[in-house]
């Protein structure tokens, strides 16, 4: 469904323009655009973005699909899910997992893959990791109006990595909360072990 939509190239954007673009970007940074490894550079890179950003005139809430189940209000936790993005403020990616759990509210519940599907979407547009973490937490809970949710996310990013203060492998962490996942201490922790790999009462998965 969403993921079509935004897989069509130039869809979403003016491919001549970013063409036009990234051949200056070429000339400006001394290279030769015309010699043969970067003919056709320009026109990849064009096609590229539209597909890594092709969540920008998305709307995640289409990929969520809520039906009932009236037997299910435990919580739903999903761990691991890879996410790819590309922050907002160097034009350089960042990646790493998304951690998602809500606890239904009167059966609503919405397919595991719609989950992930919902990350990917958020994630293909520039972005922050803080604004990304709270915009899944926001879509769940306004499309489920669970009785929490929570997000966690963990990732590397590359304006660390390769440029500035050039520290890889430096993870940032961040979370949203709403709901019992931010009211009840137990709760919360729960959700932390689980993510974590543990089980409650001191068992590992």
């Amino acid at each position: 469904m969403a993921a079509n939509k935004i897989n069509k190239p130039g869809k979403n954007m003016d491919q001549k323009k970013i063409e036009e673009a990234v051949y200056q970007l070429l000339e400006g940074i001394g290279e030769d655009p015309e010699r043969s490894g970067l003919k056709g550079t320009p026109g990849r890179v064009a096609r590229m973005l539209d597909d890594i950003l092709g969540g920008i005139k998305t709307d995640p809430a289409e990929d969520l699909e809520v039906f009932q189940d009236e037997k299910h209000d435990e919580m739903v936790l999903i761990r691991n899910i890879p996410l790819y993005s590309v922050c907002e403020h160097h034009l350089l990616p960042f990646a790493g997992v998304a951690h998602i759990a809500y606890i239904p509210k009167e059966g609503r519940i919405v397919g595991l893959s719609k989950i992930a599907r919902l990350v990917d979407t958020l994630a293909r547009r520039l972005q922050v990791q803080e604004r990304l973490t709270k915009q899944i937490a926001d879509t769940l809970n306004a499309t489920l109006n669970p009785l929490g949710v929570m997000v966690v996310i963990e990732a590397e990013h590359l304006c660390m990595s390769m440029r500035g203060i050039k520290k890889p492998k430096a993870i940032t962490v961040t979370s949203a909360v709403r709901g019992s996942f931010r009211n009840n201490p137990a709760t919360r922790t729960e959700a932390m072990m689980l993510i974590r790999g543990g089980l409650p009462g001191g068992r590992e998965s």
